[in-house]
């Protein structure tokens, strides 16, 4: 298949590597010339704008996979694509939008008959290599016609044994995707997803705080430990029940430094997390653990313990996040679009 990719950024320009080492055909734009450039000397068709992008589509219907931050870039992007696509084209949302807003825009594109999709994407900077696993919201007969595509960038099964007793259920969950049903599903399950991420990662960060500091002159001397918590990483990655993909990028970064002096701990927060808290609200779900881990990262920005340093460290790693760069509030300067807009 061929398909149009917008932003070519830690993300776009991987699944664009990956989709054309599949044997698709890729059509690329993204503001900045270098990565474009790039693509094109790797196979892409690389377009100067959104027009030309379009246009050099060579068969129908066209699909545009937007992957872009979350806000008025994606907003404006969307709009801009229902002036120039035709009905039975296909534009998907592969970002970290809010799934409210995806079912407000494949309400309006479905006015033009454009066809929408929404598609939660996890993979991080990791995904060329490991594939990413996909959580997908939209129409059964559009989800089903880009399948090939999800294919192509999912992980497949890989050497993760089958769960037992796993008979029925969607058997593309086994190859790292599903459609998770109607437009704004996809992105509220990857909201979910992230939510829960939150959780983990902080988890880890205070375990290994509490290991760090079991040299504290607070306690009684013969309760005093010097742990190497560098290896206490590694063996918890071997064998251990809570061994995870999350747990061999802080067993890294340890190894790498122990003190984990490269951080500050200054741990920034993308927005899925604060959309998973509301959801709870409106849903009357006690989240506590979540919750916590929301406001854990709110007060890593006021000051800075060993713990945060491991969620820096966590967040390099899975999604190449760099400490402190962006607004404190996900939403700000983005072009969120109110809540009245979102309804």
């Amino acid at each position: 298949m061929q398909i149009g990719v917008i932003g070519l950024g830690r993300m776009g320009g991987n699944i664009c590597r990956r989709l054309m080492k599949a044997g698709h055909g890729c059509v690329v734009f993204d503001a900045d010339a270098k990565p474009r450039e790039a693509l094109a000397k790797e196979g892409a068709i690389a377009a100067a704008s959104l027009e030309a992008m379009v246009k050099a589509f060579t068969g129908k219907p066209r699909a545009v996979w937007v992957m872009l931050p979350a806000g008025r870039i994606t907003e404006e992007t969307v709009a801009h694509l229902g002036t120039l696509l035709q009905p039975d084209d296909i534009v998907i949302d592969g970002g970290n939008s809010f799934y409210k807003d995806d079912i407000r825009r494949a309400k309006e594109l479905a006015q033009k008959r454009i066809r929408y999709v929404d598609c939660g994407t996890s993979g991080g900077i990791w995904g060329i290599e490991r594939g990413y696993c996909m959580m997908i919201g939209g129409d059964k007969a559009v989800v089903d016609h880009l399948d090939p595509i999800f294919a192509a960038l999912a992980p497949g099964r890989g050497d993760i044994p089958r769960t037992r007793g796993r008979t029925n259920g969607d058997a593309r969950a086994e190859q790292g995707y599903i459609h998770a049903g109607p437009p704004g599903a996809g992105h509220f399950v990857k909201m979910i997803h992230n939510g829960i991420e939150y959780g983990l990662m902080q988890a880890y960060a205070e375990g290994f705080d509490i290991l760090r500091n079991k040299d504290s002159e607070d306690l009684p001397e013969e309760e005093r430990f010097e742990l190497n918590v560098a290896d206490i990483a590694e063996v918890w990655r071997r064998g251990s029940v809570i061994s995870s993909w999350l747990l061999d990028l802080g067993a890294a970064a340890l190894a790498k430094d122990p003190q984990l002096k490269g951080f500050s701990g200054f741990v920034q927060d993308s927005g899925e997390g604060r959309w998973t808290i509301e959801a709870a609200i409106e849903e009357a779900v006690p989240a506590e653990v979540l919750s916590s881990a929301l406001f854990a990262r709110f007060r890593s920005r006021q000051g800075h313990t060993f713990a945060e340093k491991v969620l820096s460290a966590m967040r390099l790693g899975f999604g190449g996040h760099v400490e402190g760069q962006g607004p404190a509030d996900p939403d700000a300067g983005s072009g969120m679009p109110s809540k009245d807009a979102a309804k």
